[in-house]
């Protein structure tokens, strides 16, 4: 490793405090680039390194890779390792709304799950809150008895370790508890499986697979849309999601012109008839 990558790592470690996956993630890019080119990687030049990175055909992986390499010349740039600015231009993504499900699929499912079994109740109530939450799976998973404050949660483990506070709806509250009520074995998680341990990522895709047909993920998209198209800020939205910057926040706006589109459609008398 090059004396200025290593600076890197140690800047984005110690004063970003970035978590630890996101620091594996940029050494691993970085790290990879300088043993393919046999050389520091402040001495490459744009040429070079898109012939490296011209192996990724899938965009999103690509632009991860250059967004590692922006971030790298950019505090070279700043702590004046390099005088010239270097920015590698990201590769162009088509823009994709985001999965979602409207309410009444999600109460359709949810009235399908038998709650006369401890299984049941569990699968009803992650389910619920999920959609009640916005959490990502990561989040939920880590879920523990104490970080239901009241009427909100506590989400301690977050997407680069920020905590935040989220209203809970009460009937999320509500099937948690009796779900939690009926627990024998308690361990301090909330999401267990059939033995009584932590359920695995796998586990929890598999019960909104088996019952949406969707990812959990799909959920968090789910809150999100019902809250734009309600009417929610968007900044209260984003920071809901814990979104770190609102341009990721700011596709679901996209979903609430579709759904304003749609409705001139539905009730402008000008949009059925020609003039």
């Amino acid at each position: 490793m090059s004396n200025e990558l290593e600076a890197f790592i140690e800047y984005i470690s110690v004063i970003k405090a970035l978590s630890k996956k996101s620091v594996e993630a940029y050494q691993s890019d970085l790290e990879a680039l300088e043993k393919a080119l046999n050389k520091p990687l402040i001495e490459l030049d744009s040429t070079s390194l898109f012939g490296v990175l011209g192996i990724y055909k899938n965009k999103r992986t690509l632009n991860r890779k250059l967004s590692s390499v922006n971030a790298f010349f950019d505090f070279c740039y700043k702590n004046q390792f390099s005088q010239e600015k270097t920015k590698l231009k990201f590769s162009k993504i088509p823009k994709l709304l985001p999965k979602f499900l409207p309410y009444k699929e999600i109460q359709n499912a949810l009235s399908q799950i038998d709650k006369s079994t401890l299984i049941g109740l569990r699968d009803y109530a992650m389910i619920l809150f999920l959609y009640a939450s916005g959490a990502r799976i990561s989040e939920c998973l880590a879920l523990r008895r104490e970080d239901i404050e009241g009427e909100w949660l506590h989400i301690r483990h977050a997407k680069g370790e920020k905590e935040r506070m989220v209203p809970l709806a009460k009937v999320a509250i509500l099937a948690v508890d009796s779900y939690l009520n009926e627990m024998k074995k308690n361990n301090g998680h909330v999401w267990c499986n059939y033995k009584g341990e932590k359920l695995s990522r796998i586990s929890a895709y598999k019960i909104t697979q088996k019952y949406m047909g969707v990812s959990p993920h799909v959920l968090r998209h789910s809150y999100a849309t019902s809250l734009i198209s309600g009417g929610a800020d968007l900044r209260v939205v984003q920071e809901l999601l814990g979104h770190a910057s609102l341009l990721t926040t700011q596709i679901y706006t996209h979903i609430q012109k579709q759904d304003l589109k749609e409705t001139v459609e539905v009730c402008h008398p000008m949009a059925k008839e020609q003039i």
